[in-house]
Order: C-alpha cells, then sequence, then structure tokens
C-alpha cells in the first residue's frame, strides 16, 4: 500500500544490525529446528513401529504425510489470523503446544491415535511455518535479511538431520525405540518457547493497522531513536484471500504456490522414506547411506545462506531446479553402484538443500505487509497437498511400480518447477518491504512533492496539507 516514513532518520530496513534482529532470528531458527527434529523423526519411527503397530504400505504412507496434512490447514488459517490479529501471539505459544503434542505421541497405541496426534501437530508446525517467516522478514534490515532467513533454513535442515541421527541412536532400544524417538522431538520446542517470551510484535504490521505509536515505542525500545518507519496512507485489515488472486497479486500467488510445492515434493518424499527407496535401490548400508544423505543436506543449507544475497533470486531459483532434475535423471538411470547412488543422491540434498533457503526467503518478499502472512500461508498449504500425497504415494508406487518409477516423477516435478520460475517469478533481491505494492497515485504524488519517502516526514505532510 501507499506509504510515507513516520519521523525523520535512518530507515527501519536500513537500520545496523542489533542484538535485538539476532535474538529475534534465534527464536525463529530454534523453532524451525523443532520443525525440522518432528517433520523428520517420523520416518525412521514408523519403520521401527511397523511390526509392532502392524503397519501396513497404506499406513506408513498415512503416518509419514499426516504432519503433512496438518501443515496444509495451519498454514491457511493462520495466514489469515496472523495478517488480521498480529504475529507475535502464535509466535510466542505455538512452541508449547507443539512440545505437549509431541509427549502425547508416547503414549498412542494404535495407528489412528498417532495419525491424529501427527495431524494435530502439523497444524501447529503450520502456524509457525507463516509467523516466523513473516515476523522475521520484517524485523530484519533489508541487507541482512537473506542471510537471516537462510539461517533459518539452515536450523530446519539441521532439526531433520539431527532426528535421522537421533533415530539411529535410539534405534536398538527395543520395540519402543520408536515412542523414545517422538517423546525426544518435546524437547526443542520446549527450550524454545522461552526464547520467544520477549519477542515483540511486527512494527510494520501495527503501521498497517494504523497503531502508530505503539509501533514506535516498539521501535524506540529495540532499535533506539531517530528510526524512521514507513506509515500506510491507506489502513487496510489485511488477511484477504480474494485478493492474493487479483490482478495485481495472482501472478506471484501462484508462483510462490507453484515453486515451493515443486521444491518440497521431492524433498520430503525422498527424505521421509529415504531407508526404504535406498533399499530399492540396492544399496548395501542403507542407514549410512541416509547418514551421507544428512549431512550433505547441511553442507546444502550452509552453502545456500553464503550465495543467496551474492546471486540474482530468480538465477538461484531456475538454476536449482533444473540442477537437482538433472542429479535425479541420473538415479533413474540405474547404472550406478552403490557408493555412485549415495553420492548423486547427496549432491541432490546438497542442491535442494542450498534452493530451500528460498523457501524461507521468497515467498514474504512476493507479497505486500497486509498480506504477507495470508501469502506464505496460502504457497506453504499448497506446498503440503503435494507433499503430502507425495509422501502418501511414495511407498505404495515403489511396492507396486518400481522405485525407478517413483524417482521419475520427481524428476518431472523439478522440471516443471524450473520451467513455470523462469516464465514467471519476479526478482525480488534488492526489494524494500515498504515498496510492494506501493504504486498509487497519492503516493507517486508525494514522492514528487517531498523526495523519496525516506525523507518525508508524514506529522509535516499534515501540517502542509492542512
Amino acid at each position: 500500500m501507499s506509504e510515507v516514513q513516520v519521523g525523520l532518520g535512518i530507515r527501519f530496513e536500513d537500520v545496523p544490525l542489533r542484538r535485538f534482529h539476532l535474538r529475534a532470528g534465534f527464536s525463529a531458527c530454534g523453532g524451525q529446528f523443532a520443525d525440522g527434529f518432528e517433520l523428520g523423526i517420523i520416518g525412521i519411527a514408523v519403520a521401527i513401529a511397523a511390526t509392532r503397530l502392524h503397519l501396513s504400505a497404506t499406513w506408513m504412507g498415512l503416518l509419514g504425510a499426516g504432519a503433512l496434512a496438518g501443515l496444509f490447514f495451519g498454514n491457511l488459517l493462520t495466514g489469515v489470523i496472523a495478517d488480521r490479529y498480529g504475529r507475535r501471539w502464535i509466535f510466542g505459544y505455538d512452541m508449547l503446544v507443539a512440545a505437549a503434542i509431541s509427549g502425547a505421541q508416547y503414549f498412542a497405541s494404535e495407528p489412528w491415535q498417532l495419525l491424529m496426534l501427527r495431524f494435530m501437530l502439523g497444524m501447529v508446525l503450520g502456524a509457525d511455518y507463516v509467523v516466523s517467516k513473516s515476523l522475521v522478514t520484517e524485523l530484519s534490515p533489508i541487507r541482512f535479511r537473506g542471510r537471516l532467513l537462510s539461517v533459518m533454513a539452515i536450523a530446519w535442515a539441521a532439526g531433520f538431520s539431527f532426528s535421522y541421527v537421533a533415530g539411529f541412536l535410539l534405534r536398538d532400544l527395543g520395540p519402543d525405540a520408536w515412542r523414545y524417538m517422538l517423546l525426544l522431538s518435546a524437547g526443542p520446542a520446549i527450550c524454545i518457547f522461552l526464547f520467544r517470551l520477549g519477542i515483540p510484535e511486527s512494527p510494520l504490521w501495527l503501521m498497517k493497522r494504523g497503531r502508530i505509536e505503539e509501533a514506535k515505542r516498539i521501535v524506540s525500545a529495540k532499535l533506539g531513536q531517530g528510526i524512521a518507519l514507513p506509515e500506510p496512507l491507506v489502513q487496510v485489515s489485511g488477511g484477504e484471500w480474494a485478493e492474493l488472486f487479483s490482478k495485481k497479486w495472482r501472478t506471484n500467488t501462484t508462483v510462490g504456490a507453484i515453486f515451493y510445492a515443486c521444491q518440497v515434493i521431492p524433498y520430503f518424499a525422498l527424505g521421509t522414506f529415504l531407508p526404504k527407496i535406498l533399499e530399492s535401490l540396492h544399496v548395501t548400508d542403507k542407514y549410512t547411506g541416509g547418514l551421507v544423505y544428512n549431512v550433505f543436506l547441511m553442507l546444502g543449507a550452509v552453502l545456500g545462506m553464503m550465495v543467496i544475497d551474492k546471486m540474482p533470486r530468480r538465477l538461484f531459483l531456475v538454476g536449482t531446479f533444473y540442477l537437482a532434475a538433472a542429479l535425479l535423471a541420473l538415479l533413474t538411470l540405474n547404472a550406478l553402484g552403490s557408493v555412485g547412488i549415495v553420492l548423486v543422491f547427496g549432491l541432490f540434498a546438497l542442491v535442494l538443500s542450498a534452493a530451500a533457503n528460498l523457501e524461507f526467503i521468497y515467498p514474504p518478499e512476493l507479497f505486500p505487509t497486509h498480506l504477507r502472512a495470508s501469502g506464505v500461508g496460502l504457497a506453504v498449504a499448497a506446498s503440503r497437498i503435494g507433499s503430502a500425497m507425495s509422501t502418501f504415494l511414495l511407498p505404495i508406487i515403489v511396492q507396486a511400480y518400481g522405485v525407478q518409477v517413483a524417482l521419475g516423477a520427481c524428476v518431472v516435478v523439478t522440471l516443471v518447477g524450473g520451467v513455470i520460475c523462469q516464465l514467471y517469478a519476479p526478482e525480488t533481491g534488492k526489494l524494500s518491504l515498504g515498496s510492494i505494492g506501493d504504486d498509487e497515485p497519492m503516493a507517486r504524488a508525494l514522492r514528487s512533492r517531498y523526495g523519496e519517502p525516506a525523507t518525508v516526514d508524514i506529522n509535516e505532510h499534515a501540517t502542509r496539507s492542512t
């Protein structure tokens, strides 16, 4: 929406990196670590619980996809709520709820009970995805936004990888080892809950709601005096799905949904059932192969953080899609030995994990403040439809048609993502959040009369207008 700046001084998005930014980033990273751990641990836990709970391939697929299905509804509902009522309270307390549900998994004695808990857990994690990305995006200085959000991607990959290591270490604790794995997932959520209690509401969101004094108090307390905040000339309620599909925003909405879905479908489908995939490819030591895969997953996340602000978003997005498709295509040829399969799978994990940094950065940059959480929520929700379906179907497809067909389907998905992004994805790397959607005549008139928004004092404008 149209914006001018409240007060003269440094723009809010140009503030040097402060301890407050690091604390907010760390609080979000802890949640992403917990999210990654929760979603990653289910793969090994289900494999061990299969005999104990008499799980068929269908039940294994359902349990693998349960949290992803919950994510879909959590993303959709939370996006609208966060845009209408704020990010702060959801961000502050969702990890406490996640810890309680995680602990309850220990007592599940029937597959349907575990599925219900996984679905509920997914809804809470979906809420955290939306508010964490939106809040950290709106609190971060523009020069450090990519790196701060990339650290969230590293934290998620670390949680996902660590879950595999934890499962590997706990797998020999007897028939109830799967219970200990799922119970352990409550630990990270409890720890990070305490760090989030001091994080305030997004000042940009408060300004969009007309709560100017409250936003200024937060900025003064956390960042100091002389910080210029953008105030919308037209206040908006936020959280309207219809606006996401208006002529102005529908391309961004579509790109956000398709790119996200095409990244996470192979990520979750292959990562969740990695031991089964490696076994189907005749890898002799599937657990060691899984460890190699997860090491490359972590390396990729770090690599993505290092390059995310050094190259255009579009180039990074499109290039990683095509490279991932090429690596997966090698695996479908069935011409590699065990070592070659593990190495190519590792390189695939490296590329996909590096690209996953964009899942934390790109969707929030596609939308203005009053639609950001809704847009992010819709993009993530759309991706979860594909990831839940693919995670459910993968063990069934492998059993019925073979692993080559499953890998070939993932190749097609990554190619579709690359083509769509090459055709329609906008470049957002240097975009100021305050400028997104700022094309109304009044804003252009103000810039023409007073100069760039960073030099306009809203009180002075009000006086002159009077």
